[in-house]
């Protein structure tokens, strides 16, 4: 996997790109999505893959995820994040213990992001279900 970071338009804006061409814009001055904030972006995206493709697998029928992130970062330098929760709503005719046994899979189990970030960061999680 290889990404470059460049320097783009105004002061303390980037933009990082893979290398199939797809990117993303980053800023340290609130002009677009900062750093930190991409990381809570990926824990909760790489959790989501794994929870609609384990929902799809045993045959829940749902219209959509949706998950709201808190990140807690410490008052300090450098302010990493000390917490992190990731509450997911899961909409549709989901039963309650397979959202549950997904979301967990997901977090404890198969979320590359969020496996990761268990090293250095308390990473909770919830859910519900609203049906549709």
């Amino acid at each position: 996997m290889k990404i470059r970071v460049e320097s783009t338009h105004g002061e303390l804006n980037f933009k990082g790109t893979n290398d199939r061409g797809q990117s993303l814009q980053f800023s340290g001055s609130k002009e677009s999505v900062s750093p930190m904030e991409a990381v809570l972006m990926a824990a909760a995206a790489c959790s989501s893959i794994d929870v609609e493709i384990f929902l799809n697998k045993m045959r829940q029928p749902f219209d959509r995820i949706e998950v709201d992130v808190q990140g807690d970062r410490v008052d300090a330098v450098p302010a990493v994040f000390s917490d992190i929760h990731l509450h997911y709503t899961i909409y549709g005719d989901v039963k309650p213990e397979k959202a549950k046994k997904a979301v967990e899979m997901s977090m404890e189990k198969y979320c590359s992001v969020s496996i990761m970030l268990q090293e250095a960061v308390k990473m909770t999680h919830s859910h519900e279900i609203i049906n549709s």
